[in-house]
């Protein structure tokens, strides 16, 4: 029954996809009498359904070798297009994390969610997303993840967009639409020549076909570092990193069920590509060191991003941001194990964090963190969530962020000292950011807007304090599935320093925002420095001035060539005719010779002009003898 399962388990996404169909009598408005509930209820069955496949596909797959499974999808000729499902450990385990966070959003959103008019096309959206979410996990196609990378985008401007009624929301999902476009076009133009030059987007194949003498003899060096710079710029946009990475900022106008998903497991699905395109990547030194140095940007920048916002979504997006940009620089130093397991730990601590400020946004009706306060009392559910789910992404002893950071710290301790200085830095920050959000949102003395806030209903509790459990386990899951960090020598020094940077982090976030007014400083310079921050370094601004205002520029000049040039040569061909036309019209004499006449000499003119242009000057000679025998 097992062996079933594990070879039917390409059918997991289905019955997501299932689910979202099924929804359509409601979100298309055709039932009224039930509401939106049996809706929701519905995604949520065929999800738990999922989970269960999933769950023992993975028990089935453990410690067995790798299985493929083919799938013929168009052959003409001698050109086939299939495409390939991978089971292994890894792919089946990510589609246990995908149904298992996805579930625990969907029963979070019952109660998000629940006066919403709109409930069952919610649902059908989210079910939209994660069909494509583990149809990702398990393809081994490149062609097939470009395609569901596409679904991903089209669910995130759906999802963005899900309250189109405002403005602001109708702008954040167009400008996260076209922001990965950018990216997805440098991505198709790579997959396209790769297809050619490999001739199959397996990634088993191409993995084979980057280590064999093939690549040496077909590309020069040039060549290769162009092939794979646009493979890194697809998933450079869909992780949000620097410069595609204003549109997770913006997207934070959508639901927050959706943004939980979105923060833990879609902004890294653009990494997971990566990690499978490795073997292809390290053909070009130029790229890894390109993901490196992006990697590294995008980590402190938004690092430092993060701790000036004043939007409780928005502190912890751009975190987001920078937690990925460390999984790029695993995928840039060729470590997949760091960068799977910073990828394992982040999602599951992010979307519990997005959990309990979801808790906090639906019961204050606000997102506004200096109007908040004193919550811990009130809402005890939702700060143990947020202070576990703190506790799972930084590096504090035992849970998963620990030995994750551990590991990192114990490698580049002497190999790597700036990427050790980046690791510790965005620790620190990350640390201080969590703890300015605690002590504005959950510490102090009760504000207007959260001195009657209650506890949020049982559905939301349960699918917090659910995956609370599941973030306390975490070093558990990793030391059973064999995913715990060897521990070979202990370096004392690297050790010291990581639990030291969170200690620092925590005692500096809550010391420099005990005043509020620090929230709104007064001081000139302190106000600059803040809005450099909270405006994330002014790259919008560049962005208008730089890219937008050369393409406006060029838009201007092709405008005014159109306008003026083409249709001007238009309009005078236009104009002539009709002149020419209109003088001719009086000279009719009714002489048919005289029409044959003209007509050979206008074809001889025409050809002596296109036979030779020096043909002009013996045209000019002819003139006055053809003026004598028109006038004869």
């Amino acid at each position: 029954m097992n062996q079933f399962l594990l070879q039917t388990s390409w059918c997991v996404p289905f019955y997501c996809l299932l689910g979202a169909i099924a929804t359509v009598p409601w979100s298309a408005g055709i039932v009224h009498r039930t509401g939106q509930r049996p809706a929701a209820y519905l995604n949520i069955l065929m999800t738990l359904l999922a989970l269960l496949h999933s769950i023992v596909s993975m028990a089935a797959i453990w410690g067995q070798p790798v299985q493929r499974l083919d799938f013929s999808w168009f052959q003409v000729a001698d050109f086939s297009l299939d495409f390939t499902m991978e089971l292994s450990e890894v792919s089946i385990g990510a589609t246990v994390l995908v149904t298992g966070l996805s579930l625990l959003a969907q029963v979070f959103a019952l109660g998000y969610m629940e006066k919403d008019w709109s409930l069952g096309r919610f649902y059908a959206l989210m079910g939209f997303f994660e069909g494509a979410m583990i149809g990702l996990a398990l393809s081994d196609s490149l062609l097939l993840s470009y395609a569901l990378l596409e679904m991903l985008t089209l669910s995130t401007y759906l999802l963005v967009g899900f309250w189109y009624a405002q403005p602001l929301v109708v702008t954040a999902a167009r400008d996260a639409f076209l922001t990965k476009r950018v990216g997805d076009l440098l991505l198709l133009m790579s997959v396209v020549a790769l297809s050619c030059l490999a001739g199959s987007l397996s990634f088993s194949d191409l993995e084979t076909w980057a280590l064999s003498d093939a690549p040496n003899q077909l590309l020069n060096p040039f060549t290769t570092s162009l092939l794979c710079l646009g493979l890194t710029a697809g998933p450079i946009g869909k992780c949000a990193q620097f410069p595609l990475h204003l549109w997770l900022d913006e997207a934070m106008e959508g639901p927050n069920p959706a943004s939980i998903l979105r923060n833990s497991l879609v902004v890294g699905s653009g990494a997971y590509v990566l990690i499978k395109l490795q073997q292809v990547l390290a053909l070009s030194p130029i790229a890894l060191d390109f993901l490196i140095v992006i990697g590294v940007i995008t980590a402190v920048g938004s690092s430092f991003v993060a701790i000036a916002q004043i939007d409780i979504k928005r502190a912890l997006c751009h975190s987001t941001s920078a937690f990925l940009g460390l999984v790029f620089i695993g995928v840039g130093l060729q470590w997949t194990e760091f960068a799977l397991l910073m990828f394992f730990v982040h999602a599951i601590a992010k979307a519990l964090l997005f959990m309990s400020i979801g808790s906090v946004i639906n019961t204050t009706s606000g997102q506004n963190m200096t109007e908040m306060g004193g919550l811990w009392s009130r809402m005890p559910a939702t700060t143990t969530a947020f202070v576990v789910g703190s506790a799972g992404l930084t590096a504090l002893f035992p849970l998963g962020a620990y030995w994750v950071m551990w590991l990192g710290t114990q490698a580049f301790w002497y190999n790597e000292p700036i990427i050790f200085l980046v690791l510790i830095a965005v620790n620190t920050l990350t640390m201080m950011n969590l703890t300015r959000v605690f002590r504005l949102v959950f510490w102090g003395e009760p504000r207007q807007k959260t001195r009657r806030a209650p506890e949020v209903i049982w559905p939301m509790s349960l699918a917090m304090v659910s995956l609370s459990i599941v973030t306390l386990l975490v070093p558990l899951i990793m030391l059973n599935l064999g995913m715990f960090p060897q521990i070979m020598e202990i370096n004392l020094w690297p050790l010291a320093v990581m639990l030291g940077s969170s200690c620092l982090g925590a005692i500096v976030g809550s010391k420099i925002y005990l005043h509020r007014n620090l929230s709104r400083p007064m001081n000139l310079y302190q106000r600059m420095l803040q809005d450099f921050f909270a405006y994330d370094l002014y790259i919008d601004r560049l962005y208008r001035v730089t890219i937008v205002g050369l393409v406006s520029l060029v838009s201007r000049l092709s405008a005014w060539f159109d306008r003026i040039i083409v249709d001007g040569v238009v309009n005078l061909a236009g104009i002539t005719t009709i002149f020419g036309a209109e003088g001719l019209k009086y000279n009719v004499s009714g002489q048919l010779q005289l029409y044959v006449l003209v007509i050979f000499l206008s074809l001889s003119l025409l050809v002596l002009l296109l036979a030779n242009w020096s043909s002009f000057n013996a045209v000019v000679n002819i003139l006055p003898m053809l003026k004598g025998l028109i006038q004869v």
